[in-house]
């Protein structure tokens, strides 16, 4: 019962506060400083064995973030006593990202609606891969749609999967692979071979939770009076469209729960890169399915993570008993 009291505080604390400003010492950012240090070491001592070298990086990464958190939480839960489950909830809110991501959302909306495309494209280069320099408002608000759906499950839903799973640890483990992904895990002649190992275990981790959130998506549709039936059958029908094995699942159920299209070519690095388009809808031309989008992504993992967290619980208590 405590894991669910730790959840429901860092809920809260995310939604209160979100990421500060002076938040230097975010685990997230540790772990980023981390990859860039060993890459940096690991291209100098095995030059020859990117693909090597890439796999040590990402065990050293993971496993290393996973035993670090465990001593912490130990610590926590040794020293603090009364104090321990606020202090946990501090330290699984880290990996929860809901208002941040909402609330970016939100701005780069405002932007586009006020006509301030700069401002909008300067806020989209946090949130997406592709350039932003070129985007005119419709395709930015697309952006801001795909965004949100895809970090629902990255940024909320899969953390909270892998904590009621296996604690604070396995959270924080899980966001360890993400950031791997996200800075070594592309494509590119640099991390072809050097990011594979990061790529496919990011590929492996979401692939349940990516799914959760698509139906916690088609849930928060038919809860808000935008229909069950199409989110539904857009998720089945288009979420292995996308290039990603995961990505494309809550997109399409998104896709759907507004009767838009997303996906379709987009500029990456300044070449142009076909992706298949997901949804039969007209284009989210409006900044009023941006905002629609925005409430079904808040509600989507707050529902998200009461069944994810009323599922496994349940599956603990009947291995249990």
């Amino acid at each position: 019962m405590h894991r669910i009291i730790v959840l429901g505080l860092a809920l809260a604390l995310d939604l209160a506060i979100g990421e500060p400003e002076w938040f230097f010492f975010h685990p997230v950012r540790v772990i980023g400083k981390a990859i860039e240090v060993l890459e940096w070491v690991l291209r100098r001592v095995m030059p020859k064995k990117p693909r090597l070298a890439g796999l040590v990086l990402c065990l050293a990464v993971v496993v290393g973030t996973y035993w670090v958190t465990l001593l912490a939480v130990n610590a926590l839960e040794g020293y603090l006593s009364r104090w321990a489950l606020p202090a946990l909830a501090v330290l699984l809110y880290t990996t929860i990202a809901l208002r941040g991501l909402s609330g970016e959302a939100a701005k780069i909306t405002a932007f586009v609606k006020a006509g301030e495309m700069d401002k909008a494209r300067a806020g989209l280069k946090g949130l997406v891969g592709r350039d932003t320099g070129g985007l005119d408002a419709p395709s930015a608000l697309k952006a801001v749609i795909e965004s949100l759906a895809e970090n629902a499950s990255d940024g909320v839903l899969a953390p909270v999967f892998f904590y009621l799973l296996g604690g604070i640890p396995l959270a924080m483990a899980y966001k360890a692979i993400n950031t791997l992904d996200s800075m070594v895990g592309y494509r590119n002649e640099k991390y072809r071979l050097f990011g594979w190992a990061s790529a496919r275990l990011d590929d492996l981790a979401n692939l349940l939770p990516s799914r959760l959130t698509g139906v916690s998506l088609c849930i928060a549709s038919a809860v808000t009076g935008h229909g069950l039936g199409l989110p539904v059958k857009t998720m089945l029908r288009d979420g292995r469209k996308h290039p990603s094995p995961n990505s494309g699942v809550p997109m399409a159920a998104m896709a759907g729960a507004l009767n838009v299209t997303l996906g379709g070519p987009a500029m990456y690095g300044g070449k142009l890169i076909e992706k298949p388009f997901i949804g039969n809808g007209p284009l989210p031309l409006d900044a009023e399915r941006a905002e629609t989008a925005q409430r079904l992504t808040m509600l989507g993992c707050l529902l998200g993570a009461a069944i994810i967290a009323v599922v496994v619980t349940g599956l603990a208590s009947s291995l249990i008993g």
